[in-house]
């Protein structure tokens, strides 16, 4: 006689009820969507960013002085973030990573609006590029405000539209992996992808304001 499995097994995908299996299977298509839109829609944004900034490197680097139009205040200054070896981590312009891979972003979005169904592993590999693209972004945030000392208005874009893109996919590879349907966190962290999206985005409005209050004050 086989052993029952024990009252707190977590079940396979496999393993759920055909009802539960076909609202696993809906919350998926669901979030394809969602993520398509932001994909395309975010990549669009961080595309341009990247392609400005670019641009300006350009410039700044054919007549050293030139003033970037995001030079606003010294706090506020591409020109003074660009100076630094941040700027360049792998020898060449940070941007143009930005320019290549949101074209790869954009191109993912705006095929699974036409129809295209992805397939598992590249599902894996834009986890896999998103992850990095953050923590890239973190420690980009980082060194802007506790090395550099200043803030480039063009980098904050692309930390803007690299946000929700990592979010948006890692919820969706949650459910897709069944893992939402196996584990109660990860179906916590599905659920609250808006309040994550909104405390990563307070916090770092609240490290800036904090770095940077005795030239916000001297405003007043």
């Amino acid at each position: 006689m086989s052993e029952s499995a024990p009252a707190d097994a977590t079940p396979t995908t496999a393993e759920l009820d055909p009802d539960d299996r076909a609202l696993l299977a809906e919350a998926v298509r669901s979030w394809t969507r969602i993520v398509a839109w932001v994909l395309s829609v975010g990549g669009a944004i961080g595309f341009v960013a990247s392609f400005v900034l670019t641009v300006e490197r350009i410039e700044l680097f054919k007549n050293p002085d030139y003033v970037p139009s995001c030079n606003f205040n010294p706090v506020l200054s591409c020109g003074s973030v660009m100076a630094k070896p941040q700027a360049a981590l792998f020898g060449f312009p940070n941007p143009l990573l930005g320019i290549a891979g949101f074209a790869v972003v954009i191109t993912t979005g705006v095929a699974i609006l036409a129809g295209a169904r992805l397939a598992g592993w590249y599902w894996a590999g834009l986890q896999v590029g998103v992850t990095l693209a953050m923590a890239f972004i973190c420690w980009l945030i980082y060194s802007s405000l506790y090395s550099i000392g200043a803030l480039c208005p063009y980098c904050m874009v692309v930390w803007a539209a690299t946000l929700p893109i990592f979010v948006f996919v890692s919820v969706r590879n949650l459910h897709a992996s069944g893992l939402t349907s196996r584990s109660g966190a990860a179906l916590a962290v599905a659920r609250s992808h808006a309040l994550i999206l909104v405390l990563a985005v307070g916090l770092v409005i609240v490290l800036i304001a904090i770095r940077f209050w005795s030239y916000w004050s001297s405003l007043y």
